[in-house]
């Protein structure tokens, strides 16, 4: 098992607000609305390891009685990308993320809570340090992972991440 990564003082800030539910919300608002919308929470959020969810109901549904794909992918999307978050504000100098790649697959229908586990925090502190150190954009896979209620793999996906230090 890895060691437990010490945040710097902003970071473990950043992470304390977004685990509160109601701060999170309130973020979501002005960051998130679609996700806020169809009801993406944030559960877990550590160096390491991100947890999110996304219920199964009337804003997230598709007409055939399952929770639509793209909400799926936004729950999904939330936790590799919170831990890009976290890494940028661990980092201390401006680095701009953006998705330029995605892959998807589906499972079992998704008919309850679908859960989302992301446990490759490791790989984007990584890239974003090599970011920091180089100048120079790096690129990163991150993997997660989608289960029902009952502990059933529902979908599972990679995202393509690339990071740079922004110009000041």
């Amino acid at each position: 098992m890895t060691p437990q990564r010490t945040l710097s003082p902003s970071a473990a800030k950043l992470q304390a607000r977004v685990s509160q539910p109601l701060l999170f919300a309130a973020w979501s608002v002005w960051k998130l609305p679609a996700a806020l919308f169809v009801g993406v929470r944030l559960h877990e959020l550590q160096p390491n390891r991100c947890v999110t969810s996304v219920p199964y109901g009337w804003r997230s549904q598709n007409p055939f009685r399952s929770t639509y794909f793209a909400a799926q992918a936004m729950a999904a999307e939330l936790s590799t990308g919170a831990l890009g978050l976290l890494a940028i504000e661990d980092a201390g100098v401006p680095i701009s993320l953006l998705i330029t790649g995605m892959e998807g697959s589906f499972g079992k229908k998704a008919t309850s809570r679908a859960t989302f586990v992301c446990e490759e925090g490791d790989v984007v502190f990584s890239a974003i340090a090599a970011a920091k150190e180089t100048g120079q954009a790096q690129t990163f896979v991150n993997h997660t992972v989608g289960t029902a209620a009952d502990g059933q793999e529902v979908s599972r996906f990679a995202f393509t991440w690339s990071v740079k230090t922004k110009r000041r």
